[in-house]
């Protein structure tokens, strides 16, 4: 094997590997006495099939794998040997005139990682943002609580049925006269106007007494789940049992103890955590931010294209999902066309700052344990079909590229825990108010310009997007894949690995709306009983 080095610009290397026609023959004779021995043919006894005759009836096939083979070997040798750190998958090809008995000439072409002098972790300071919980606040979250657990008692008999009001109701659904199955339920409670049952069906109750029955007429929706019944016209037989009404939730001891709690105080004190943890992300949003901004204001070096580019596809891939839904789709693509230039730079900020923390957590020691990958394997896996989640296992173990994908964020987000506990930090108490602008201000400020001018012009979907977009999330330092993928001896050009897809990944199983029995078909849900009735 000869290697010659055709390119030497800047990150961007290439190569040019020359493997002797001889080192293949021999690799392929010593390929065949290898399989001679399994080979069946009629007329010779196993294992005493001629070499001649296994290389004519075996030999291409045995050609291509031991070119393969090579070739991931040569590469192998080649990053190894130039101790090169590729920064994206190396595209591979074999020569085109290539032909068996020929020497095999193979490019290599690649980018590689900047060499980064470990950035100084000294005299970074940074100012923590709190906001303290205050006791109004924990008393507006116990009355969102309560509005959504809300209880209901008797109204008068001769009370009419109002939307927001709850009924206790016995139904019998009808098509042509005929009950079918699964159109039944008694005691069944309905809050008029929670849209809870199909169209038609609640609005025709209103103004209904206790004790009252009605038939009433509508018809299923033509996308309904029970095919039987989509688009059909249906009577029902309505008996109303209850008239309700919504009676006010007080928020003591008793309110509590129906949500499953020891005490009020014991409700209160979850309420204040949930509040805290909510501003701490907010917190951490701002802290992580002014750090990047650091860093990224303190180092200048080149980073790979090929990088850049991967991560601006997928800002952009996302940008555009986001316009799609605008209210106007031509004018948000329109926009996020001409600020096309703004979002490359957001792309190279992240790989830079990617860069960076992954050599600040290489050089400091900080590292994603073999336990919790693991974790962050099953949490993946979790999105699979349960028939399909070991395949899942498997691929991320054998795909280096797909596990550095997986840790990345985890790595990340360590790396910028480390740093916080080395900065000088201040705190300083403010409203959300002020955290959020203190937020808006950072992105504004942020050396890759993120057009935030243009931003307020913008629908609340574009604005979304761009915001997701300029959010100081650092591209992934990703590993190079270790075998050379050439699927023939004719192979070109190897596969990115970024693309490679896992055996497993099919649509996740729909989870109860799928499963939702079609015996049940008066409601979008299926009509529960008293027990049920509160959400």
């Amino acid at each position: 094997m000869q290697t010659k080095q055709t390119v030497n610009e800047g990150l961007k290397r290439a190569y040019l590997i020359t493997i002797p026609a001889a080192d293949l023959t021999a690799k392929i004779d010593a390929e065949i006495k290898k399989v001679a021995p399994q080979v069946r043919m009629p007329g010779f006894r196993p294992g005493k099939v001629p070499a001649n005759l296994v290389k004519k009836m075996h030999g291409e096939a045995l050609h291509a794998q031991v070119v393969n083979d090579t070739i991931s070997e040569s590469v192998d040798k080649l990053m190894r040997d130039e101790a090169l750190r590729p920064a994206m998958q190396p595209q591979i090809a074999l020569g085109d005139d290539y032909q068996q008995g020929k020497d095999a000439e193979i490019t290599v072409s690649l980018e590689v990682l900047p060499v980064i002098e470990a950035p100084s972790i000294d005299g970074i300071t940074l100012e923590k943002l709190t906001v303290p919980v205050t006791d109004a606040q924990i008393e507006e979250a116990l009355a969102g609580i309560a509005g959504q657990n809300k209880s209901y008692k008797d109204a008068a008999k001769t009370k009419k049925a109002a939307d927001g009001d709850q009924l206790i109701i016995d139904f019998v659904g009808k098509l042509d006269g005929v009950e079918f199955e699964g159109g039944k339920a008694e005691d069944a409670a309905l809050v008029l106007g929670s849209g809870t049952f199909i169209p038609g069906f609640e609005e025709q109750l209103v103004g209904v007494k206790t004790g009252q029955e009605k038939t009433i007429t509508v018809t299923f929706p033509a996308e309904y789940q029970a095919e039987h019944l989509a688009g059909k016209d249906a009577t029902f037989d309505i008996t109303v049992k209850a008239v309700k009404v919504e009676t006010e939730t007080q928020i003591d001891e008793d309110f509590a103890k129906s949500l499953g709690l020891d005490s009020l105080e014991k409700l209160k004190d979850i309420m204040k955590a949930q509040l805290e943890q909510q501003t701490a992300g907010l917190t951490r949003t701002q802290m992580k931010r002014a750090l990047l901004d650091q860093l990224a204001a303190g180092h200048s070096f080149e980073v790979p294209g090929t990088m850049v580019e991967a991560e601006f596809a997928q800002i952009w891939q996302q940008l555009q999902q986001e316009a799609a839904n605008d209210e106007d789709p031509a004018a948000a693509l329109k926009q996020i066309e001409d600020e096309k230039d703004e979002y490359k730079a957001i792309a190279e900020r992240r790989v830079r700052l990617g860069l960076l923390l992954s050599e600040i957590g290489q050089a400091n020691g900080v590292e994603v344990s073999q336990q919790e990958m693991s974790m962050l394997i099953q949490q993946g896996a979790q999105q699979y079909r349960p028939e399909d989640r070991q395949r899942f296992v498997e691929y991320i173990q054998s795909e280096p590229m797909a596990a550095a994908q997986l840790r990345a964020p985890l790595y990340e987000d360590k790396v910028v825990d480390f740093l916080f506990d080395k900065a000088e930090v201040t705190e300083r108490e403010v409203t959300v108010e002020e955290l959020q602008a203190a937020i808006e201000a950072e992105e504004t400020a942020e050396p890759a310009p993120a057009p935030k001018k243009a931003a307020a012009k913008k629908k609340a979907p574009a604005k979304k997007a761009e915001q997701a977009a300029a959010e100081d999330k650092p591209a992934e330092e990703k590993p190079a894949a270790k075998k050379a993928p050439a699927k023939k001896a004719s192979a070109k050009k190897s596969e990115d690995a970024a693309e490679a897809k896992p055996a497993a990944k099919k649509a996740p199983a729909k989870k109860a709306a799928a499963a939702e029995p079609a015996e049940k078909p008066a409601a979008k849900k299926a009509p529960a009983k008293k027990a049920a009735a509160k959400k």
